[in-house]
């Protein structure tokens, strides 16, 4: 009875975690929505809208004075953006009480096991295990900072580097949530797997290749830079098409915008945008290519159907996210794509680490199992 309570618990508690991890999924997908539909100044101040929990259903002139921030005076109230800032904003509250309530319960529940290891009763402790505390306690900093992030989002009116890095923030919530999970409901290998043993830093490479591409997708949309390349497969169509050659410059993508008294709708010229989005396009071909090469060599090399599985999700996803992309820019950047867009990205990232952490798994069964914190609640 006691191991079947304890097993009911842990259950619970896995089922918590992952409904974190598809929260996490829909707060990145309303943040996108959010940006992409410039609501991002909906509400020009932080954590309300213009100092209510809610909408407010009338605004005078001396409420919009009071609450709004230095620069954005101009701004035209639209309740249709405010409540779209808003509902992210709740969402996204209630995910980061979420992951407390996880870190919680972890730390709750490694003192009750202790306990009962400090006073030798083996039978009770054979049925509990340490739940992961490292990882929740990671996600619960993780979400104060990207709060204190949001902050700046509102407060420095969209700076482009406090936007990208809120939108990165929002990524690694949901990549350290789904790398919790997987914890969770996988077991160390106790064999390895010798097509997996070499592949382990090929999978590191082509996370980092990728999070290189998530971050200039986010700095493209931080400074409003997809309209300025719209042609196919480059700006003005082929290699030598238009002026595009002439104006790219490796050092305006790096370009920091002047001080302005809001970013709404970027400030950077037109050529240091297109230069923005001829990068990531470019980072685009590379980073399709590694996925690809890396999905597919593992694939026909593991002996394992959960790692092929994965590398096989790996491959058809680089190519959703490949057509996304052509399909954005063809149908000239509607919303409707440029968000599916985005969610496949995050979906992507997901794929890759799920792959990586199975290869690890079964690469390294021995070091695996050595760090390996599960409780499955079974003798």
């Amino acid at each position: 009875m006691q191991k079947a309570g304890v097993n009911i618990i842990n259950n619970r508690y896995k089922k918590l975690v992952l409904l974190s991890c598809l929260l996490s999924v829909l707060v990145v997908g309303l943040g996108a929505y959010t940006r992409l539909s410039d609501a991002g100044l909906g509400c020009p101040d932080w954590p309300g809208c213009y100092g209510s929990l809610t909408v407010p259903a009338v605004l005078d002139a001396s409420l919009t004075a009071k609450h709004s921030q230095p620069g954005t005076m101009d701004l035209v109230f639209e309740s249709a953006k405010a409540w779209k800032e808003m509902i992210h904003r709740y969402f996204a509250g209630t995910l980061g009480l979420m992951l407390l309530a996880i870190l919680l319960w972890s730390v709750f529940n490694n003192r009750k096991v202790l306990g009962l290891q400090s006073s030798s009763n083996k039978e009770k402790c054979s049925v509990n295990a340490l739940m992961p505390l490292k990882l929740p306690a990671l996600l619960v900093v993780l979400v104060l900072f990207q709060a204190f992030l949001g902050m700046l989002t509102v407060t420095m009116q969209l700076q482009p580097l406090i936007v990208m890095g809120h939108l990165l923030g929002g990524f690694a919530i949901l990549s350290l949530s789904t790398l919790l999970y997987l914890r969770l409901i996988s077991k160390p290998s106790v064999s390895g797997d010798s097509g997996s043993q070499n592949y382990l830093l090929w999978c590191l490479s082509a996370l980092f290749v990728l999070l290189i591409q998530i971050a200039l997708g986010g700095w493209l949309a931080a400074n409003y830079a997809a309209p300025y390349c719209s042609g196919l497969p480059l700006c003005s169509g082929g290699w030598n098409a238009g002026t595009w050659q002439q104006n790219f410059s490796i050092l305006d993508v790096f370009q920091l915008p002047a001080t302005s008294g809001h970013y709404e709708y970027g400030v950077l010229s037109p050529q240091a945008r297109m230069s923005i989005h001829v990068a990531h396009r470019f980072w685009a071909v590379i980073t399709a290519i590694t996925l690809l090469v890396v999905a597919i060599k593992i694939y026909w090399s593991s002996q394992s159907n959960k790692v092929k599985n994965s590398a096989l999700l790996v491959i058809l996803l680089v190519i959703c996210q490949v057509s996304l992309g052509v399909f954005l820019v063809y149908w000239t950047f509607p919303i409707s794509i440029a968000l599916a867009h985005n969610l496949m990205a995050a979906m992507l990232l997901l794929s890759l680490i799920r792959l990586t952490y199975y290869v690890k798994l079964l690469a390294l069964p021995n070091k695996s199992a050595a760090g390996f914190n599960t409780f499955s609640g079974e003798k």
